[in-house]
């Protein structure tokens, strides 16, 4: 299978895990007037990488800022049917001011997506 033929694949996937990103960002309380971007399994720069474990090839998307710079997060589909994704926040907490939201995580197979914020304490 070539690297199209994954993207194509995981796309169904890949747009459930950004909606509960999305979600996750959204549930701390942000607008997305404070966000310049949120993930979007399109918007990713994907490549083949083979897995050592396995043989197989995991399908990693990478996101970037709009000057296309600096990743901003990735999505990693593995070969055994897994999969991780974690998108940068970097802001402050929206209503809790001693916490700094540095990312939101995703985790699973495709029948259970888990998701959690990493917050962080703000310095004192």
């Amino acid at each position: 299978m070539d690297l199209s033929e994954h993207i194509k694949t995981n796309r169904n996937l890949g747009t459930s895990i950004c909606q509960r990103l999305t979600e996750e960002i959204n549930e701390l309380g942000f607008t997305s007037a404070e966000l310049q971007r949120y993930p979007h399994y399109d918007e990713a720069v994907f490549v083949l990488v083979k897995d050592p474990y396995t043989g197989g090839h995991n399908l990693s998307g990478y996101w970037y800022d709009v000057a296309q710079k600096q990743r901003i997060g990735r999505l990693q589909f593995n070969s055994d049917g897994t999969f991780y994704a974690e998108y940068d926040v970097v802001k402050p907490h929206p209503s809790k001011s001693s916490r700094f939201v540095e990312s939101v995580t995703a985790w699973g197979k495709a029948e259970q997506i888990k998701s959690e914020a990493k917050l962080l304490e703000m310095p004192a």
